[in-house]
Formats: structure tokens, C-alpha cells, sequence
């Protein structure tokens, strides 16, 4: 449990990661770039005293990763979201066995959602009702810029998307996480435009689309589409360490999120191993909008709690939060209700 200041915070990291991103693994070149481009990510958005080894970073394993979160970490509770990848490399590069089990071992601390490709057809709806089963899975992970054959990509309103999506539906599959945001390489920027989500999203009322990576560059797109959707969220996996490298960038990013969507749909996200949960979480608690930004309003303590683990929670049935931590509905921050409520004005 976080404290700072007498204030308590549950943490639900709602994006984490198991892989295995080693030579070994990589099926080809575009294995190398991808776990690359990560690389770059991890030590260009993070404090010195957090960069890893690049060796490391390819592969920590089950151990690392629970240290990181559980025992050295803040976390209560944390989300795994798988990414596959199987053009790129032989055995996934996602550790799905290790991370299933994980999960099956400490379900008070872990929840995993895997991950299809309605590509794969009939055969694909086959493996996801398995799956759904197998895994008691309550949530997927989607990554619509995957490689499949000579397909580059995919469109969340595409037939068979949708056929996918309905059968998540039947199978009580509510939360689906869809990687929207800056591109990796060898990926192609335009497969993860937030376009197709408005479509969905407005389709299929009964499921949840939690957009990861808020969208970004496209993050005045994604607002104006989740302020409409009441089902579309926003994840800060990749937004929340600009807090450290940029942090005016960081404070126009939070604060269009609250004006716009509001903070019951904004989830934290270390996006782990690209970041580590620890310092995201105590930089995040201290952090405030600069004085001189006055379009946006202070960040108030209620509203970080909200991020930090109880939205996650609420999407998530079986992430108890203890009693003491629970915000009573009528607590929000007024001023910041009528922010959000900008939504009502842009779509009467």
C-alpha cells in the first residue's frame, strides 16, 4: 500500500508485461527492432538511476518482475496484457505460460487477459472460446497493428473484428484493451489510428474499450471520440513518463484527459518492463499542474486515487479494494464534475 502525506492510494497497474525479447526468440530482424525501439523508449523517458541493462531488458523473468511490482514495488494489483507478436518471434513475445501461471497462483495480485487476432478466423474464435474458458479471462488485449501474413494491420470495425468482439460479449469477456498509441517499430503508425474505436465503441455498449497509450500522438482525437463513448477509457501506459522528461507535455496530457473525459476513466499504467511502477507512482502522487497553465484545474488528491488503482478496480470485479481506500460516489471535486461535464455541451 502507498502512503504519502497520510493519505493512502491502492495501485492497480493496469498494463504490465512478461516477454522474452532475446536473440534466441527473435524470428527475424523485426524482432531486433522491436525489442529495440522499446529499449529506447525505456531509457529516453526514464530517470538515470532507473535505466536497465539492455541484456536485462530483454529478458528479467518471473522473479524480477515480481520484486519490481510486489515486494520493492507499490503495486496492490496489477494487469497483464499480453502482446504475441508471432511473426517477430518464435515463442511469442509475450511469456504467456509464466504469466498465466503467475496469475493462477496470485489472483489478489494478478489478472490476465490474453490476446486474439481476428485474423485467424474461424479457427481464432475456436482458440478464444477455449481460452476464455482455460483462462477465465475478463479481459483481451488487442494490437491492431500486429503482423499477420501479408496483412500489416487491422480495423476494430472490420467483419471479422466484429464477429470477435460479439463473441467476447457471449463469453463475458467485458474489458478490451486496444494498443492506440505512438508506434514501434517496424509497425506502421496508421494501423493504430483511434478512428475505428468510435465506431465500436457505439456498436457494442455491453463491453468496455480501454485505449492504451490514450491515443497518443492522437490525443485530441481520442478525447473528442471518449467523450462522446462512455464505454472508452484512457490508459497512461507511455503518457505517464513524460512526467519525468517533459512534464509541461505530461500537465497538457492529465489535464485534457480530466477536462475532457473526466477522472473516473483514466487508469495508471507502468507498461511494465518498458517502466517501472515505482518511481511513476511516487512522481504521479507528487505531481501538480504548473501554476502558469491555468486552462487546467489542480489535480486533486481524490482524483490521483481514482487513477492510480480505483478505476481499474471498478472495471474489475475480482480486484478487491479494502474498505478504508473506497471513494463514496458523492466525493468528487464539484468544479471538476462541471470540467468534465464540457462532454454534455460538445454533444447536445
Amino acid at each position: 500500500m502507498y502512503e504519502k502525506n497520510g493519505e493512502k492510494y491502492f495501485i492497480v497497474d493496469g498494463h504490465v508485461h512478461l516477454w522474452d525479447g532475446r536473440e534466441a526468440n527473435q524470428r527475424n530482424i523485426h524482432g531486433k527492432q522491436f525489442i529495440d525501439c522499446f529499449y529506447d523508449y525505456h531509457k529516453n523517458l526514464s530517470p538515470e538511476e532507473q535505466v536497465w541493462d539492455y541484456d536485462t531488458y530483454c529478458y528479467y523473468g518471473p522473479d524480477r518482475f515480481w520484486n519490481d511490482l510486489f515486494v520493492n514495488g507499490p503495486v496492490d494489483h496489477a494487469i497483464f496484457q499480453a502482446t504475441i507478436l508471432r511473426e517477430f518471434y518464435v515463442n511469442g513475445f509475450a511469456q504467456v505460460d509464466d504469466s498465466l501461471k503467475l496469475a493462477q497462483d496470485h489472483p489478489d495480485k494478478l489478472t490476465y487477459n490474453h490476446a486474439y487476432d481476428p485474423r485467424d478466423g474461424e479457427q481464432g474464435l475456436v482458440q478464444l472460446r477455449r481460452d476464455a474458458e482455460t483462462m477465465q479471462l475478463q479481459g483481451v488485449k488487442l494490437y491492431t497493428a500486429e503482423w499477420h501474413g501479408d496483412s500489416r494491420g487491422y480495423k476494430l470495425d472490420d467483419p471479422w473484428s466484429r464477429r470477435y468482439l460479439e463473441e467476447c460479449i457471449n463469453l463475458g469477456i467485458k474489458n478490451i484493451h486496444v494498443h492506440k498509441g505512438p508506434t514501434i517499430r517496424p509497425l506502421d503508425r496508421d494501423a493504430f489510428d483511434v478512428a475505428d474505436v468510435d465506431k465500436v465503441a457505439t456498436d457494442y455498449l455491453d463491453l468496455n474499450f480501454i485505449i492504451e497509450h490514450v491515443g497518443l500522438p492522437r490525443l485530441e482525437d481520442f478525447c473528442w471520440i471518449a467523450t462522446q463513448e462512455s464505454n472508452v477509457y484512457g490508459g497512461l501506459a507511455v503518457a505517464i513518463p513524460f512526467i519525468h522528461t517533459r512534464p509541461r507535455y505530461f500537465a497538457q496530457i492529465i489535464g485534457e484527459l480530466l477536462y475532457w473525459i473526466g477522472e473516473d476513466k483514466i487508469l495508471f499504467a507502468s507498461d511494465y518492463a518498458l517502466w517501472t511502477p515505482q518511481w511513476l507512482v511516487e512522481r504521479f502522487v507528487d505531481f501538480q499542474i504548473p501554476e502558469d497553465m491555468t486552462e487546467y484545474a489542480p489535480i486533486t488528491v481524490e482524483q490521483k486515487k481514482k487513477i492510480l488503482g480505483l478505476n481499474a478496480a471498478a472495471l474489475y470485479p475480482n480486484i478487491a479494494v479494502p474498505e478504508e481506500l473506497r471513494i463514496p460516489t458523492d466525493a468528487a471535486d464539484p468544479g471538476v464534475e462541471v470540467a468534465a461535464g464540457a462532454k454534455d455541451s460538445v454533444t447536445a
